[in-house]
């Protein structure tokens, strides 16, 4: 476990300060931290990693301050941290394999011990006939992999990885992820990726802290946040309904969110074969948080029972937001209640 409690910095130039930072990290979490270029994403992680101290606050691992650790101590405690620098460099004189294995030869590991670990490290972030070969004939996806096994061939307990997909194309970045996912779910590693890319959140975290100008807006797991509405994270990942669609002539207007395989694809056709309403999608679509489908879509409904057909949603897994209620049946949440029309909105 990681604790980051009002983490704080004020470091001159274009680093961006930290102010009253504080979240929780897991055991085995993959964790993310979310912002756009200048948030303190990278300062973050230079400091989880345990390469910086911060000027104010505190970074507990397993209930140690390390703030308050020695010289000696800390570098001890670092040894179980591995930390991956946005576009990292390799040695072009060397192999892939002598690559990874350099950590390994500082520590003074035999030879046939190193073999092992490299093979191993190599097969998991898909490189396994790589070794051989020099950086110079990879291609940049390629080097990152390498660069992560050489992260990881220490047995390190927290990775801490940087814009990991920085600069790569899909099929490179979907490389990248996957390799980062296959590690915490083999070696059973806590990974902390910073990022300015919310699709990598999506993909492969379980939560995570979005950060804008050096402080937190929100933290938590990537599913409590996108059921909220109104979350950063819910913008940054779930498709757009961002009232562009005519939604003229409806008796009632709503966003809509459905999660997993077994409501994604059924529950808005249920809603209007069993209520008797016209339903239409408006706007938004699906996309995957991991393996599992997300929609999020504008509907709007037609028939007097509208409202009814709303909480119908509501209760059978649906997350319900009005964009224009009918009168006196409002769907909020998981629950239909009963109010008058709005004044001036039209019902």
């Amino acid at each position: 476990m990681i604790t980051v409690e009002n983490l704080t910095t004020s470091i001159p130039g274009p680093t961006t300060a930290l102010r009253d930072v504080s979240f929780e990290i897991g055991a085995g979490a993959l964790y993310g931290l979310l912002g756009h270029p200048g948030a303190g994403t990278s300062e973050l992680a230079r400091l989880l990693s345990l390469h910086e101290r911060p000027d104010e606050g505190a970074i507990r691992v397993d209930d140690v301050d390390t703030t308050r650790l020695d010289t000696q101590s800390l570098r001890d405690l670092r040894e179980r941290f591995s930390l991956v620098e946005a576009y990292p460099s390799l040695r072009g004189e060397r192999t892939v394999a002598g690559n990874v294995a350099t950590p390994l030869e500082r520590r003074g590991v035999d030879g046939p011990s190193r073999r092992e670990r490299v093979l191993r490290l190599l097969d998991l972030v898909g490189l396994a006939r790589a070794g051989v070969r020099h950086p110079g004939e990879l291609d940049e996806g390629q080097r990152r992999r390498v660069a992560l096994a050489r992260a990881l061939v220490t047995d390190p307990a927290v990775l801490v990885v940087d814009e990991p997909t920085a600069g790569l194309d899909t099929d490179q970045a979907g490389a990248v992820l996957a390799a980062l996912d296959r590690a915490r779910a083999e070696l059973g590693v806590t990974i902390v990726v910073a990022t300015t890319d919310a699709g990598v959140v999506r993909k492969v975290c379980d939560s995570v802290a979005v950060l804008a100008d050096g402080k937190v807006l929100e933290t938590g797991t990537v599913f409590d946040l996108i059921t909220d509405q109104h979350s950063h994270l819910a913008r940054h990942v779930l498709p757009r309904t961002d009232g562009t669609a005519i939604t003229d002539g409806f008796d009632a207007v709503a966003d809509v969110t459905l999660i997993g395989h077994a409501t994604v694809g059924t529950t808005i056709p249920a809603a209007a074969d069993r209520i008797g309403v016209e339903i239409t999608t408006l706007d938004g679509g699906t996309t995957r948080i991991g393996d599992v489908p997300v929609a999020r879509y504008r509907i709007g409904l037609h028939g007097e029972k509208a409202g009814i057909a709303l909480g119908w949603i509501g209760e059978h897994g649906g997350l319900v937001t009005p964009v224009r209620r009918p009168a006196r049946v409002t769907a909020i949440g998981s629950r239909a209640t009963r109010e008058p029309a709005l004044a001036g909105v039209a019902a």
